[in-house]
């Protein structure tokens, strides 16, 4: 097979420089992924490498995200990872003026939290606290939700504290807090506090009962601030960018921008990102991916699937208010536009246009700095410059608007619903027993009122068994005696009647 060198070299201005090559399109996306696989990457010495083969590395669930909350109800601190994937342990404060704990409790991004959320803190204080004025106070991003006071003398371990999360709070960049306000019981003279005896630690054993379920409204450029849907799984495996054919410079350059954007988002021992010129676009891949598509909107990779009915770029640009109407001409305004892909209702379609190459630098501006892409929100953003030349660290050197143009949004989940029902089931398996007596109770009841209300109706209706009419003054004929039938069964003779 053709090898695919990585070179290191340099610049004819001395800067260092990564060369991947090779003598086609395979070999080169050999060399490039040797660079992405952390695995294989650590085994890459010396100045030149050849890449024979790689191994293959399998894409990660669509709701396994490291530094995430787990995919599951019930969970410990210590299943929660930091930023470089070490897992949570006890931490320890000291001093009056203890910092804040603080541990990150980042949702799924596609994560709908139902009521009856909660942790259970597991925490230990030392000896000699003031009882009167300290204390433990819990957060959820600044907010407090429940407190205690440390008020034994000599100090407590492993005790707990249950506190409610409100579930219209949890978000994907949520953090957990956690104050110790600890007062030393006696002061020295001259008013200098000795408080490096007072401690608090929170334990990795700390337990969170979080009730929720897989799947979210979109499209929503809010979701995008964490890469959802497009970083799911985290390999980046089910999305592809699409360019138009023969890209400009402006229109690479944003390519580039939005891969590192989705890169610095995600987490995953392999990339599997594509990219693809339009005419190169596979017809499975645009079918079943996540897509991004980009360029000006007169060489905009899906023009003439976008310019009609209700994915019509060309209204972008128009302005109406009450009766008036108009249309814009070329300008440098950017527009960033999600919406349910027209191939599969199950994915999605984001759209980076504008009319001008300057407007597409307003958009790769978006995904260059923090604080323009994380103020994305609704399913369309229109940005446009103050400036000339904006200052790359002023937000307030742009226009930002943000509006509402899907016509309906769809609710995408990453687990079947089989898996949601199991889910259901076993997050409620103690209402069951109690739910089977209730709903016996109702079947019994409705029985007994159609027995109540339709039985004796029906016996009237049918009235008594009777003979053959007799007149009124001889009556009913009626049978033998009981004495004289049981006498005529067993064969003897009947006894004479009385004269």
């Amino acid at each position: 097979a053709p090898h695919g060198p990585v070179d290191v070299g340099q610049c004819p201005q001395g800067q260092p420089v990564l060369v991947a090559s090779g003598p086609d399109g395979a070999a080169v996306t050999q060399a490039v992924q040797l660079l992405t696989q952390g695995r294989d990457r650590a085994i890459a010495t010396g100045q030149t490498v050849l890449v024979d083969a790689l191994t293959a590395v399998p894409a990660p669930a669509p709701r396994d995200w490291p530094g995430y909350l787990p995919d599951r109800s019930q969970f410990q601190l210590q299943d929660l990872t930091d930023f470089l994937e070490r897992p949570n342990e006890d931490v320890t404060v000291r001093g009056a003026e203890a910092p804040t704990i603080e541990f990150d409790l980042r949702a799924l991004p596609d994560d709908t939290f139902l009521p009856g959320n909660s942790v259970t803190l597991r925490y230990s204080y030392g000896p000699q606290m003031n009882p009167l004025t300290s204390l433990m106070e819990v957060r959820l991003d600044g907010l407090p939700l429940g407190g205690k006071k440390l008020d034994k003398i000599e100090g407590e371990r492993e005790q707990s504290l249950t506190v409610k999360l409100p579930e219209d709070k949890i978000r994907s960049n949520s953090k957990l807090q956690v104050l110790f306000q600890m007062d030393p019981r006696e002061r020295r003279s001259c008013n200098r506090a000795v408080d490096q005896h007072l401690w608090g630690t929170v334990h990795s054993t700390t337990e969170f009962d979080l009730q929720r379920q897989a799947g979210v409204e979109l499209p929503s450029l809010e979701r995008l601030q964490a890469g959802y849907p497009f970083a799911a799984p985290q390999d980046l495996s089910r999305t592809a960018l699409v360019l138009p054919d023969d890209p400009s410079p402006e229109e690479l350059s944003l390519l580039l921008e939005v891969a590192e954007r989705l890169g610095r988002l995600s987490r995953s021992e392999a990339i599997q990102l594509s990219a693809y010129e339009k005419r190169d676009l596979p017809d499975p891949v645009r079918d079943n991916a996540h897509l991004i598509a980009l360029g000006s909107r007169a060489r905009f990779p899906f023009k003439e699937s976008l310019e009609t009915g209700n994915f019509a770029l060309g209204s972008l640009w128009k302005r109406q208010r009450d009766a008036s109407e108009l249309r814009t001409l070329p300008d440098a305004e950017g527009v960033i536009r999600e919406v349910i892909s027209p191939w599969n209702r199950d994915r999605v379609l984001l759209m980076l246009s504008a009319q001008t190459p300057s407007g597409l630098g307003r958009v790769q501006d978006v995904f260059s700095r923090d604080g323009l892409f994380f103020q994305l929100q609704k399913d369309t953003a229109l940005i446009s410059a103050k400036e000339i030349d904006p200052s790359p660290n002023d937000p307030q050197d742009y226009d930002l608007e943000f509006v509402s143009r899907a016509p309906q949004q769809r609710q995408i989940s990453e687990i079947s619903s089989g898996e949601q029902l199991k889910r259901a089931f076993r997050g409620g398996w103690l209402f069951l027993i109690p739910g089977l007596f209730v709903v016996a109770a109702i079947g019994y009841g409705i029985a007994q009122t159609y027995l109540t209300r339709f039985a004796p109706a029906s016996e009237e209706d049918a009235g008594p068994e009777t003979g053959p009419e007799t007149g009124p003054e001889t009556g009913p004929e009626t049978g033998p005696d009981p004495a004289v039938r049981s006498l005529i069964t067993s064969g003897a003779p009947a006894p004479a009647e009385e004269p």
